[in-house]
């Protein structure tokens, strides 16, 4: 089942951003990084235990804690979000995982499609990046893809020896609606055979975003 998600409270130079809300598909396991620090320690260990419930409390706490100190740096860059996605395989018992980060950016321009545009223009500007325009029911964004390679060390590897590894990304810029600000989803993986899957699940988390009316300190609409 999908799960609703709010990010709420989140602040750039001080000033505190219009909400947000999305779904995040079943598999998907997320820290909301704008908590404070205890509630963000926390969340990292109960997402621990979530990915792994088989698990016992020495990997729970080592994991917890790694996860914790992402969160942290996370946040000092600008993140407002960030999940981990596994799902398994039918045909070999495996496991397909990916990231999912979300952060938000000052865009300093209200109109949507002005936004949309410009983030389109600067994509473009890289060949080897496949950009799509998308008109989500919250209003216009970008997508852009790219694939690369990289050489994992042998000490890595079950085989000892060097591997070429292939990472893709699916990065999803979609203007607020209620400010001058854009949220970047940005999805990564090296499960490339699952590609479709990921893709399919970006795009129900994008296609399910909301931007709700603030609300003031007594819960009533601005």
């Amino acid at each position: 089942m999908d799960t609703l998600e709010t990010l709420q409270d989140l602040t750039i130079e001080g000033a505190v951003l219009p909400p947000m809300a999305f779904r995040l598909p079943h598999g998907m396991h997320a820290i909301e990084v704008s908590l404070d620090a205890d509630e963000r320690t926390q969340a990292a260990h109960q997402l621990v235990r979530e990915i792994y419930p088989r698990g016992e409390v020495p990997l729970w706490e080592t994991m917890g804690s790694l996860y914790s100190a992402m969160a942290d740096q996370m946040l000092a860059s600008g993140v407002g979000f960030f999940g981990i996605g596994l799902y398994g395989l039918e045909d070999d018992g495996g496991v397909a995982h990916c990231s999912l980060t979300i952060a938000v950016l000052e865009s300093g321009e209200t109109d949507q499609e002005v936004v949309a545009h410009g983030i389109q223009s600067l994509l473009l500007r890289d060949p080897l990046r496949e950009v799509t325009w998308l008109d989500l029911p919250c209003g216009p964004a970008v997508c852009g893809v790219t694939f690369q390679k990289l050489v994992v060390d042998g000490g890595y590897t079950k085989s000892g020896q060097d591997e070429e590894l292939v990472m893709g990304q699916i990065q999803v810029h979609v203007p607020f609606a209620t400010g001058p600000y854009t949220a970047v989803f940005t999805l990564d993986t090296a499960s490339i055979e699952q590609w479709e899957e990921f893709a399919h699940a970006v795009a129900g988390i994008v296609g399910s975003v909301e931007f709700p009316p603030s609300t003031d300190a007594a819960g009533l609409p601005d």
